[in-house]
């Protein structure tokens, strides 16, 4: 259940999602919407699910400056672990389905990479 006292701000928290991400990539490791959002102090809404993904979008992009992989794909939903539609909106290297066999092995590609990055930089 979402805490009350849950400030909406941590939903723009750049470094904050940054560091939970980072984590998840350290222990080779997805997480779900839902769980990030309760790690943020909130339960699942779509509304707050879509501003954290503005959030998401942010962090890629400071990753890619950084030439760091995106952490974006490490998001998924609960259901396929898969991310949500809105992941896949403009992505030049895949044109297949957002959802099914081609999309995992896709998911599970990108998300060995991020793995393999962060492997060495555990602390």
């Amino acid at each position: 259940m979402s805490d009350p006292s849950a400030d909406i701000s941590a939903l723009h928290d750049v470094a904050r999602i940054k560091a939970l991400l980072e984590n998840c990539a350290k222990e080779g490791r997805a997480i779900s919407y839902s769980e990030l959002l309760l790690n943020l102090g909130f339960r699942f809404t779509r509304p707050k699910m879509r501003a954290v993904c503005k959030t998401l979008d942010r962090i890629d992009k400071l990753n890619a400056e950084e030439g760091a992989p995106a952490l974006a794909v490490l998001v998924v939903r609960e259901g396929d672990g898969l991310p949500g539609q809105g992941w896949w909106v403009g992505r030049e290297d895949y044109q297949g389905q957002w959802t099914g066999p081609d999309a995992q092995v896709y998911i599970a590609k990108l998300q060995r990479q991020v793995f393999s990055y962060w492997k060495d930089r555990r602390k």
